[in-house]
């Protein structure tokens, strides 16, 4: 019982009381709102922001930031359209796409862990970079001719009524979770954030450690770029453009620390229900794009500030107990 109320006293037990609110609200707006096909749409409508807010969660957690995930995710669906319309076979186009976002997770690791340079300022960097490589190869023209089983993969059920992507982001979302918190890698990403100098003092390898996690995070948005393009059956130059303050917002949202150390993945997925959810219940009340994303800013800035409140402090004045 004990360990139940503190739970609920945490950050997560306050999102978790959001979650809760916000979705009887969008209830009473809208009777479908709890069923399964709404859901099913709701997780589509945004699946490549969720899976990447997911590696995310690993580099904040980190100390660290990956402002480039957008437009790695604008690269390489572009890069897929290109070679696809240059007669590429399809499956050595997947294979080629995420190669490209190993190689430039490697580039920002490489220049963060070997030449020293902040995170922010070198992902900022090729988030201009991958966004302008994306522009050359598709220049100001949009490509839409797939081959049927890629547009089939993003469009179609694969089990039932549940899409591919959707299936792809349990599973790993299921994987991560024991990782980070079950793991020596885990507790290694939390120490490292924690405490860099620490962390060498105890032989960790941080340079390694925050390298594989700036490979990973490439990785996976090519990969989410990929399930965009399926699911959309197209790509321009401004694939995925802004995707960045979406993912980010999520992360902090769900508790993670913007200094890093502290965090968990089953908060960033209580923070990807609550921003759906959101987004899903002013689209109820026709709220434009531009206010809903007015809206996720405005959940960047609180989502820093908010868990820096003490809770516990919080929870006992509401229970009108003496500090």
């Amino acid at each position: 019982m004990k360990i139940a109320l503190n739970k609920l006293q945490s950050w997560e037990g306050f999102l978790l009381c959001a979650l809760i609110f916000i979705t009887l609200l969008n209830v009473y707006l809208s009777p479908q709102f709890l069923s399964f096909s709404n859901w099913i749409n709701l997780f589509q409508l945004s699946i490549e922001k969720v899976i990447v807010a997911l590696v995310m969660t690993f580099v904040i957690i980190n100390a660290e930031i990956d402002l480039s995930v957008g437009s790695m995710m604008g690269l390489s669906a572009c890069a897929f359209g290109w070679m696809v319309q240059g007669g590429v076979p399809g499956g050595l186009v997947i294979i080629t796409c995420l190669i490209i976002g190993v190689v430039g997770g490697a580039i920002n690791g490489w220049f963060i862990t070997k030449a020293g340079l902040p995170s922010l300022v070198v992902t900022l960097a090729t988030l201009i970079g991958f966004r302008g490589l994306a522009r050359v190869l598709v220049e100001d023209r949009g490509i839409n001719e797939f081959p049927e089983w890629f547009d089939a993969l993003g469009q179609q059920g694969l089990i039932g009524p549940i899409p591919f992507a959707i299936i792809a982001f349990f599973i790993l979302f299921t994987a991560l979770y024991i990782v980070l918190q079950r793991s020596g890698f885990g507790r290694k990403t939390y120490l490292i954030g924690t405490n860099r100098e620490v962390a060498d003092y105890a032989g960790i390898n941080t340079a390694g450690h925050k390298m594989i996690l700036f490979i990973a995070s490439g990785l996976v948005s090519a990969f989410a770029g990929l399930l965009y393009a399926a699911r959309v059956g197209a790509v321009r130059g401004d694939v995925a453009l802004g995707f960045e303050l979406d993912i980010i917002t999520i992360v902090l949202l769900g508790g993670v620390s913007i200094f890093g150390g502290s965090g968990t993945l089953f908060g960033t997925l209580l923070a990807i229900l609550i921003v759906l959810s959101l987004r899903n219940g002013m689209a109820l009340i026709n709220i434009t794009g531009h206010v809903q994303t007015g809206v996720i800013g405005l959940l960047l800035i609180g989502s820093v500030i908010a868990p820096r409140i003490h809770l516990t402090s919080f929870w006992r004045r509401l229970k009108g107990e003496h500090l």
